[in-house]
């Protein structure tokens, strides 16, 4: 069996559906419940006997020691995070408490179960730390993309604090001689993403007839990774990786925020035209893109990460399988075949929170 943490959310349940689908080693989900977390995301699981989901919060130590001991795990994989930066801009103690404290406690909790396991067991034993590419800060347009040796340079509450819980993971290795894993991601997308997040709220907000906000200019620039073939890497990473070691993990795909959005319009033309004309179901011809809106960047707004996963690819062999194309008309298509996943996840919280950020009521 494995633990995941934070398997509700949008990468931790892609993850989730992914393992049970290739392997059929048992998964324990330990998840709080908060607003992005959201267990429908799992309902194809209901009744598997491969699936044990527990609500709790990774802070609780003695919560995390009883199902470590019941269950007993021979790996962590480690998604439960506050992961919105404008969110950590409006409530940073949440993301101190979750990222740091939270990450610590299960470090404990898991050095003290490490180091009773049979000597077998410890040495198979793996936490693996699901971190960002925003730990690494910004890159100028000309420079080199990231690589594992790049130093931490946080811009943001969300980065900083997941940058102090990379830390503390290579210190429970240096320190203690936890076998740990670290992997630095790109830009997720794919299904059940919260439409919080740049692709689902353009689509959310494209069908619902409203505005399409850009930050400043919109020529930020991202790596975008699709969610499945980041679960398999990190599948690759838990079988091969060497403990102690990073790898970044990277779709290849470097695109401005405003490119993002004007692909995801164009495939929202050809899939869904907008609604309009005398006679139902007819378009008015004209694209979402005409619902572009620019709103004032915010503050300390990294201008472009980019991701070097050769590393990754060079000693376990992964490569990403599908392309940005590819993947986007995957997640476009999701979304337009779940209304009802949509409508439900768009809770009294969700709307307070774009009220709160982007001035809609």
């Amino acid at each position: 069996m494995i633990l995941v943490t934070g398997g509700a959310g949008f990468i931790g349940a892609n993850f989730i559906l992914d393992w049970l689908q290739v392997t059929d080693e048992p998964v324990l989900n330990l998840d709080k419940l908060t607003y992005a977390g959201n267990p429908e995301n799992l309902a194809s699981l209901a009744g598997d006997a491969r699936y044990v989901f527990v609500q709790g919060d990774i802070c609780d130590r003695p919560l995390v020691e009883r199902l470590l001991q019941r269950y007993r795990p021979r790996a962590i994989v480690h998604f439960a995070a506050e992961s919105h930066v404008d969110r950590s801009l409006h409530g940073p103690e949440a993301f101190l408490r979750t990222n740091v404290d939270g990450t610590f406690t299960l470090l404990e909790a898991a050095r003290a179960y490490w180091s009773e396991l049979p000597a077998a067991e410890k040495a198979a034993f793996r936490f693996h730390q699901v971190s960002t590419d925003e730990v690494y800060g910004s890159l100028s347009p000309e420079a080199a993309p990231f690589t594992e040796a790049h130093p931490y340079r946080p811009n943001s509450p969300y980065s900083a604090s997941k940058a102090a819980a990379d830390h503390l993971v290579r210190a429970w290795h240096r320190s203690y001689g936890l076998p740990v894993l670290t992997s630095h991601c790109s830009n997720n997308y794919g299904p059940y993403h919260f439409p919080e997040k740049l692709i689902p709220l353009v689509i959310v907000n494209a069908l619902a007839g409203k505005p399409l906000p850009i930050y400043g200019d919109g020529q930020q620039v991202r790596d975008w990774l699709y969610v499945g073939d980041h679960c398999a890497a990190i599948r690759h990473i838990l079988a091969a990786g060497r403990p102690g070691e990073s790898y970044n993990v990277g779709g290849g795909n470097e695109l401005a925020n405003l490119d993002i959005v004007q692909k995801v319009c164009a495939l929202l033309d050809a899939f869904r035209p907008r609604p309009g004309g005398e006679s139902d179901g007819e378009s008015d011809g004209k694209s979402y893109a005409r619902q572009i809106r620019f709103v004032a960047d915010r503050p300390g707004h990294d201008r472009r990460y980019a991701i070097d996963a050769s590393k990754l690819e060079r000693e376990l062999g992964w490569r990403p399988a599908e392309s940005f194309a590819s993947g986007l008309a995957k997640t476009v298509r999701w979304y337009l075949d779940h209304p009802d996943w949509v409508a439900r996840v768009q809770s009294g919280a969700y709307r307070d929170w774009l009220q709160t950020h982007y001035g809609e009521p």
